[in-house]
């Protein structure tokens, strides 16, 4: 495009007059100096950047992360997300081993390529800037993350089992199901988290979104990835997390609780948080219990594939709510 012709698509798509200087960026490996108002040009592609996106934490935004961009096609004005190449690594200790994660572009890339048009995911597109900087072009998704989501939900925990869980666990299995199609294709997601799930408006859908993180854990290469959904499971089944200091603000009922507590009901994804939930509600399921201490301390078991994990979902989508395992087809595959 001439420079004229930006300007024209730029005023068409934005909220604001560009009537400053144009500039236009073709190699974006120095990110920290790409703000908004630039143009950046990729493949014959041309994208408005209109800042940085943040990082979300507990229902806050958190610090910019300077390598993704807010952007707009210049194309057609839809809204995108840029992410740039940022390369990091740190470790973590599972089960008392040292696991080593890292971000790669490259790994995002090629999954967005392999889930192309599944709707459980972010969908996107790969280009690249002068320099070959992998960079990956994602459609925004409009809703609210899953974390998001079920903190805003204001009954209380028994009347959220009650009316209101169903719809979520069947969305969670969907979602798992969707997992399971990524570890059958070879790859793992890296990073799940609840703030990895957006629920798209309209639709309803729960999408995964963010791979570009992996590991390195040769005991069980999808090891990070379950137990990452044993913790969105852990906040899905009690309407939140319960951490041991949190308990002790519920006066007496807390400090009962806590004196029942022992190191193997604790999560094995993060130590300070009760995975054990039947020892916070009494009334708690136990089909549903039985999930969450596959990720506790004290587990005996561990899920070894989704395919497992599903299984046990679907066993007690079929205990708690028969209609809807009925609806779901799950009443008959068990006969």
């Amino acid at each position: 495009m001439t420079e004229q012709e930006l300007r024209e698509k730029i005023n068409e798509y934005s909220r604001f007059k560009h009537n400053g200087k144009l500039t236009v960026i073709e190699d974006t490996t120095e990110f920290m100096s790409i703000d908004a108002g630039h143009v950046l040009e990729l493949e014959g592609r041309y994208y408005l950047v209109r800042g940085d996106e943040t990082e979300p934490r507990f229902g806050l935004e958190g610090d910019p992360k300077f390598w993704v961009k807010k952007g707009i096609d210049l194309a057609d004005g839809s809204a995108k997300i840029i992410k740039l190449v940022f390369h990091e690594s740190f470790w973590i200790n599972i089960a008392e081993q040292p696991i080593k994660c890292y971000r790669s572009p490259q790994k995002e890339a090629r999954i967005l390529e392999k889930v192309t048009a599944d709707p459980y995911f972010m969908q996107g597109i790969t280009v690249h800037d002068a320099t070959r900087n992998t960079i990956r072009i994602v459609d925004r998704i409009q809703g609210l993350c899953f974390y998001d989501y079920i903190g805003r939900i204001k009954s209380d925990h028994e009347t959220y089992l009650r009316d209101q869980f169903c719809g979520i666990l069947r969305n969670i299995i969907d979602c798992i199901w969707a997992m399971h199609r990524l570890h059958e294709m070879g790859e793992l997601h890296g990073d799940i988290r609840t703030d990895h799930i957006f629920i798209e408006r309209g639709t309803g859908l729960y999408r995964w979104i963010d791979f570009d993180y992996t590991y390195e854990w040769s005991e069980n290469p999808f090891g990070m990835d379950l137990l990452g959904l044993g913790n969105i499971l852990l906040y899905a089944f009690g309407k939140g997390f319960y951490h041991l200091q949190d308990l002790t603000a519920w006066g007496p009922q807390g400090e009962a609780v806590l004196s029942c507590l022992a190191y193997d009901d604790l999560s094995l994804y993060s130590k300070n948080r009760v995975a054990n939930l039947e020892k916070v509600f009494s009334y708690m399921p136990d089909c549903l219990n039985f999930v969450l201490l596959h990720f506790a301390q004290g587990a005996e078991l561990t899920y070894e594939s989704t395919l497992e994990l599903i299984g046990d979902l679907e066993m007690c989508m079929r205990e708690l709510y028969p209609a809807e395992a009925d609806r779901m087809g799950l009443l008959e595959e068990s006969l």
